[in-house]
């Protein structure tokens, strides 16, 4: 698997397939929840207007300076471990690095797509979904989804 997941995502400069066993994963076969995240364009800042009782419309300056909203972005990571005590330890240390970042700040590369995101973490939403049985021994998998916030997005 290393060949097919190592180097895909970049956080702060580890990657997090060698670092913790973590990649981006789908909910199911062909879905697109990842890439339809980090490519949904953020909303743009309302413009001023003036409305004046006595006249049709509103009034708006002859340009308009189109600046973006921050915005939300939610991907869904598995983790995959050959041990349940190496299972929870790489999910506790995976979650303390994001929750702390550097500095606070997490610069979330994906190279085959030449993008890097500079967001902080915000939260694990919804439950852990385990995908194999975390109370024996043996391989084991789990999904999660993670938001970050993207203070000054890049699309």
């Amino acid at each position: 698997m290393d060949g097919i997941l190592a180097g895909q995502v970049i956080v702060n400069d580890k990657d997090i397939w060698t670092s913790y066993g973590v990649f981006l994963a789908e909910e199911s076969e062909g879905g697109m929840d990842n890439l339809s995240a980090i490519l949904t364009p953020s909303p743009t800042k309302e413009h001023t207007a003036v409305n004046i009782r006595e006249q049709n419309g509103e009034k708006h300056s002859s340009t308009l300076t189109v600046a973006n909203e921050a915005r939300d972005v939610t991907l869904h990571f598995a983790l995959y471990a050959p041990s349940k005590a190496e299972w929870f330890r790489r999910y506790i240390a995976f979650i303390n690095f994001l929750k702390t970042g550097e500095n606070g700040w997490l610069n979330i590369s994906f190279p085959s797509i030449s993008i890097t995101m500079r967001v902080y973490y915000q939260s694990v939403q919804d439950k852990l979904k385990p995908l194999s049985y975390l109370w024996n021994e043996g391989m084991h998998a789990g999904r999660f989804k993670v938001k970050f916030r993207e203070p000054n997005p890049i699309i």
